[in-house]
């Protein structure tokens, strides 16, 4: 009777240890991957989708076919607390309605061009002006508002490559533009994001992702605190509509000095300094030492109490630093919390704003037969 016991304990045992390891495998094979579920529907009708990506370390990213939206993206603070450090929304819905640019994939032409026109090779074009008599972020319905066709890329890192072909005509550009973008989430806690795009009439491509991040996790306070560097000399001056003078201005002795790391608030409010005014903060464009199409460090930004680091990398000649000074606190976010103003920063890498109209700038031109490639990343770290 014992030894009967004794081995059905032991059967016991071993079926508990192998539910066990099962979960324990199971657990392990949700850590990473792809994830595919419903995000809800468009005031048209369409569908749009949600993706989860899953590293191996446990860091997430979701990204919507709506805009192209990283919808969220957590990382571990110096206490291994993964915490979403981005602004956005409960629901597609708000999404649609009233949303700044929240994660959104920016395009044709990231950033501003002047009053929405631009010659190339002797033609006039006229964009669609949305923002003060300017053109902001490829128009009303941009890239940011469009349906992206999604397709899971899987491997050793989980990846989501988007696809969408903007029609010649579209918001006032020329020719037929096809734009890939993929997303991986590294096993380095990074999130790389490939641009590419091909054209069958010459046009002005500047591409970009405009995620608002805070890395204090969840939001509940201003980014003043974060220190931030930006391997910059130089910036773009602007006028009151925050269009560039044409100028290139050296960084030293401004309140635009990032070159050593600096508490985002120090300087932010230097109405002293007409840039400062004219952005009421920082809304500026940043021309990168290492102007480059290579992949490099071009900035790094740390939040003290949670020890969170995000290095920024990228291929592009330039980044816009915005300080989410546009942000009144009507916008509702995740869990119906107010934004307020400066309770995030955008670090958006792409060329010169207004490059169309400018030519000392460097060239935004896609020609038939070229390609445009650009790569940049968001790469998390912890300091203790």
């Amino acid at each position: 009777m014992k030894k009967a016991a004794k081995l059905l304990s032991l059967a016991l045992l071993a079926g508990g240890l192998m539910t066990a390891c099962t979960s324990n495998k199971s657990a392990e094979n949700q850590k990473m991957g792809i994830e595919k579920s419903a995000y809800g529907q468009l005031p048209d009708g369409r569908s749009a989708d949600l993706y989860t990506l899953r590293n191996e370390a446990g860091m997430t990213a979701q990204i919507t076919t709506y805009g192209g939206i990283l919808v969220g993206l957590t990382a571990p603070d110096k206490d291994g607390k993964f915490e979403d450090v981005t602004l956005g929304f409960d629901s597609l819905a708000s999404y649609t309605k009233n949303n700044p640019f929240f994660g959104a994939l920016i395009g044709r032409y990231g950033n501003r061009i002047a009053k929405g026109k631009f010659t190339l090779d002797g033609k006039p074009y006229t964009l669609v002006t949305n923002n003060m008599g300017n053109h902001l972020h490829g128009g009303t319905v941009g890239f940011d508002k469009v349906l992206w066709t999604a397709t899971p890329v899987e491997g050793d890192e989980p990846a989501l490559k988007l696809t969408y072909t903007a029609k010649d005509g579209e918001e006032g550009y020329p020719g037929n533009l096809s734009v890939e973008v993929t997303y991986t989430l590294q096993k380095d806690n990074a999130l790389k994001i490939d641009y590419q795009a091909t054209t069958d009439k010459p046009t002005v491509v500047n591409l970009t992702n405009h995620t608002y991040f805070n890395l204090t996790g969840g939001a509940k306070r201003d980014i003043l605190d974060h220190v931030l560097t930006i391997n910059a000399d130089r910036f773009v001056p602007v006028n009151a509509t925050l269009i560039p003078t044409g100028e290139l201005k050296s960084v030293s002795g401004t309140p635009f000095d990032f070159t050593k790391a600096t508490r985002i608030g120090d300087r932010i409010d230097d109405s002293t300094d007409v840039q400062i005014k004219y952005g009421i903060g920082y809304d500026h464009c940043w021309v990168l030492t290492d102007s480059s199409n290579t992949l490099k460090d071009i900035a790094t930004v740390l939040e003290p109490t949670s020890g969170r680091v995000m290095t920024v990398k990228t291929t592009e000649p330039a980044v816009q630093f915005y300080t989410g000074n546009f942000l009144d606190g009507s916008v509702t976010g995740r869990e119906g919390f107010p934004y307020k103003k400066r309770f995030a920063l955008c670090l958006e890498t792409e060329h010169y704003p207004d490059s169309p109209n400018q030519p000392n700038f460097p060239t935004t031109t896609l020609r038939p037969g070229q390609t445009y490639k650009t790569t940049t990343v968001y790469q998390f770290s912890v300091k203790k």
